[in-house]
């Protein structure tokens, strides 16, 4: 059964510093290791090594590079120099673009090792009709620290988004529309400007570290994992129609790594059949993302969980993309796969800060959700045999 003070042991078990490709990391997962082998089941080991070039030095490169490209069409002086530098300042941004589009095949170097634990549990009979229904339940085991909040992150490429929009659209108006009000133009720009620059100089200042605990993310999401596992291990437990799949990823913290292995390497996964549920950073409320075009499948189960029977608040969090960042669930929504990620948004204030630790957590929220997805999901495969 769903146990809370199972969840609340796993908590303070996986609630230390593991930033992606170290010793720390490698530590969390071998303890998760122990978790599924004295539950007897079998797992698999996907070994990979990345690069931390996409996460943390590919965005500061490209936003420096596009402030500067603004700043010189904005002073537009020395036309020659300025073409040139420009024209190379935009080589590199293409480059860049081009070079990361496949960021987990990025050879620079210091290259980091790290893993993907997958378990998989079959359905309770081997006679089902559909075979490739499966339901993923997956949570990142990587933490990491920075020097600003998420949430003040977020606010930072928003102003260097707004302020770039506006200066282009400045630059456009005073050397090919409006000439002869220049001097206007330039007064005009130079609080943008001022914004965009002083917005590229906080993303440089921005480091990452090992200086985060991660109870909330995503310690609360490999507790949850664990927890579902040592449910569905049991026989009368399982599916009638569904495999269930339990996925820990690695280095989700520097750019998806491990997801895009995993994606890379996935077979017989119908996305029009299967279910996919992320916990990603839980602590006092919970929230659905959804992807787009969900299947009758996933309506079903969306609509069971906000109308559980546990008392469990579940609302939809509007689907907002910010330019920059990155979580497995959206990688695995972007490619057409179905399912829901599963967090908050209040722990934005806690999120990659040394004071992301257990007391910001409600571990009976985490019960109430492993119980209601696991209603949810019997209610959902027992119409299925109707």
């Amino acid at each position: 059964m769903i146990e809370e003070a199972r969840i609340k042991k796993n908590l303070k078990k996986f609630a230390f510093p593991r930033l992606s490709g170290t010793k720390f990391e490698l530590e969390a997962f071998n303890k998760i290791i122990e978790e599924i082998e004295n539950l007897n089941l079998q797992f698999e080991v996907q070994g990979f090594t990345f690069s931390s070039f996409y996460s943390r030095i590919y965005p500061k490169i490209t936003f420096l590079s596009v402030s500067l490209i603004l700043l010189l069409l904005y002073l537009n002086i020395s036309m020659i120099y300025s073409t040139i530098i420009i024209l190379t300042l935009f080589g590199i941004v293409i480059t860049s673009i081009i070079f990361t589009r496949k960021p987990e095949k990025i050879q620079i170097i210091p290259r980091f090792n790290s893993q993907n634990l997958l378990v998989k549990i079959k359905p309770l009979s081997n006679e089902i009709k559909n075979k490739e229904r499966i339901a993923l339940f997956m949570s990142h085991v990587d933490s990491k620290g920075q020097r600003f909040k998420v949430g003040f992150r977020i606010k930072i490429v928003k102003f260097w988004i707004a302020s770039s929009i506006i200066l282009i659209f400045i630059v456009i108006l005073k050397n090919l529309i409006i000439i002869g009000f220049e001097l206007i133009f330039y007064i005009i720009g130079l609080f943008p400007l001022i914004f965009n620059i002083f917005s590229s100089i906080l993303m440089l200042l921005n480091t990452t570290d090992n200086s985060s605990n991660g109870a909330i993310d995503n310690a609360s999401g490999i507790a949850c994992n664990l927890e579902l596992v040592n449910y569905y291990c049991i026989p009368e437990n399982r599916l009638q129609n569904y495999h269930i799949w339990f996925l820990f990823t690695g280095a989700e913290e520097c750019g998806t790594m491990g997801i895009r292995h995993f994606y890379n390497n996935l077979e017989n996964f119908d996305p029009n059949k299967s279910l996919i549920f992320n916990f990603e950073s839980i602590a006092k409320y919970v929230f659905l993302w959804l992807g787009e075009n969900e299947g009758d499948h996933a309506k079903d189960i969306d609509h069971k969980l906000l109308n559980n029977k546990r008392n469990l608040p579940i609302s939809h969090y509007p689907a907002e993309r910010v330019l920059g960042t990155h979580s497995d669930g959206g990688f695995l929504g972007d490619r057409g796969l179905q399912g829901f990620g599963i967090g908050g948004v209040e722990s934005y204030a806690y999120m990659h800060t040394p004071n992301d630790t257990i007391d910001k957590i409600n571990v009976k929220i985490l019960e109430k959700l492993c119980l209601v997805l696991t209603d949810s999901l019997k209610e959902h495969d027992a119409n299925l045999n109707v």
